[in-house]
């Protein structure tokens, strides 16, 4: 469904040169959840931009659907669905209207586009607010319109561009449930770029990593998080005299990356902490040490880019912030 190859883009700032994306690789097969994950400024949005054709490569190649991004453009737009991060439809529009008048624009006989339009308003739960006039409408019912909007034409491939930033956790969740059950429904290929890291964990069969432009990691997140961080287990001793002995016990079992102590304290990664918790209680009770706590922490994406940069994704990630934001704003 996609492929880059060397795909850069660079933006010229005050008689600097700055390269916003720099020569990534990657490859999207069909029916694939796909999320692009990184801080501000990490490239994220510009790389969607090239692949919905809204911004010319500076250099590399990108096919999308099978169409280059470039060569045809048009190809291209007639074939996805894209929803950015500002609301799509207009304000003094009724909803009924714009997703009539948005299946109208991708060709559909007029029949089709009302058809279509009912099964979308009843899908997102729009259908009492069919008549509302799009600026009366909050924030939640705004984004699932968006979404419905990028969904009329039925694409094979859907781009969507910090989905739900600027939610409540409530609209948050409920934006991700109807993505998730087009996902499980219809089987479409979507790519979508998050600064929330649950949802990225949630929704995701496949995590691509940005920071700088380039891609640092790239797997399911699950493979992510146990192959290089693992969970953090945490346990304390009664008996700070214990804590080589407890080191040990840890360290002998499988799946272990790392264990340190201080004082009464010792702490380790290993793969599947939940898991490993009430063996290896049984195995220290047996030995006569008394544990005074313990605890079992899973490990999250943040911990895979703490890992791979020494800094936390959320470093400098604003609440609602646009990814690229001061750039693409000089660049245009």
């Amino acid at each position: 469904m996609i492929r880059m190859k060397g795909l850069t883009r660079e933006f010229r700032v005050k008689g600097t040169v700055v390269e916003a994306v720099k020569g990534i690789d990657l490859v999207v097969d069909e029916g694939e959840m796909v999320a692009f994950l990184g801080p501000n400024g990490a490239g994220k949005s510009t790389t969607l931009r090239m692949l919905t054709t809204l911004l010319a490569p500076t250099a590399g190649t990108a096919e999308v659907v099978g169409c280059d991004v470039v060569a045809n453009p048009a190809a291209v737009r007639q074939r996805i669905g894209s929803i950015g991060q500002g609301n799509g439809a207009g304000q003094s529009q009724r909803v009924r209207d714009e997703l009539v008048s948005q299946g109208r624009c991708y060709g559909l006989p007029k029949a089709e586009a009302v058809s279509r339009t009912d099964d979308l308003l009843e899908g997102f739960g729009l259908t009492e607010l069919a008549g509302r006039v799009v600026k009366t409408l909050s924030g939640g019912q705004r984004r699932r319109l968006d979404v419905a909007l990028g969904l009329v034409h039925r694409p094979e491939l859907l781009f969507l561009d910090e989905p739900s930033t600027g939610l409540d956790p409530q609209n948050r969740a409920n934006i991700a449930a109807h993505i998730e059950r087009l996902h499980a429904e219809y089987g479409t290929t979507m790519v979508l770029t998050t600064h929330y890291l649950e949802e990225a964990d949630r929704l995701a069969d496949r995590v691509v990593i940005i920071d700088h432009g380039l891609i640092i990691a790239d797997d399911s997140p699950e493979r992510l998080r146990t192959s290089l961080v693992g969970d953090r287990l945490d346990l304390h001793v009664v008996n700070a005299t214990d804590v080589t002995q407890v080191a040990a016990v840890i360290e002998r079992l499988s799946g272990t990356m790392s264990v340190s102590v201080d004082g009464s304290a010792v702490q380790a990664r290993v793969v599947g902490a939940p898991a490993v918790v009430p063996g290896l209680l049984r195995s220290l009770d047996d030995s006569g040490v008394e544990v005074a706590s313990v605890e079992a922490i899973r490990a999250t994406l943040d911990d895979v880019f703490l890992h791979l940069t020494g800094r936390s994704l959320r470093e400098g990630t604003a609440e609602g912030a646009s990814d690229d934001a001061g750039t693409e704003g000089v660049a245009a």
